[in-house]
């Protein structure tokens, strides 16, 4: 039921690909820290991928929560092909274009200021 609840607060389907590993909050806002788990990108098998860390913290601004800014400090996990030593990481439409926040936030904003 925890997982359930944790859920709410973020974009549909983030928790399945990220976990949670922070947060520090203010009186002006929740910043989450989320870490992209060990799942290989679509498309490849775990033995043909190796994990090299991650990319730099990208921040994404969401719906407030109690009143206070709501930002997501997310770090998405950076493969290397075994095969032929590209690198490989997943898609995500997570940000609406042009801005630096989630896309249904921006797709909320933009019917508010109809």
């Amino acid at each position: 039921m925890e997982k359930q609840l944790i859920s709410l607060l973020f974009p549909a389907g983030l928790l399945d690909y990220f976990e949670v590993v922070s947060l520090d909050q203010s009186n002006e806002e929740f910043v989450f820290y989320l870490d992209e788990k060990q799942i290989c990108p679509e498309g490849y098998h775990k033995k043909d991928l190796e994990s090299k860390g991650f990319y730099d913290l990208e921040s994404i601004t969401d719906f407030p929560l109690r009143g206070r800014r709501c930002k997501l400090r997310l770090r998405r996990r950076k493969w290397i092909s075994k095969l032929d030593g590209k690198i490989i990481h997943r898609d995500w439409n997570l940000v609406a274009q042009g801005t630096r926040t989630t896309t249904e936030f921006a797709t909320f904003l933009k019917e508010f200021n109809r």
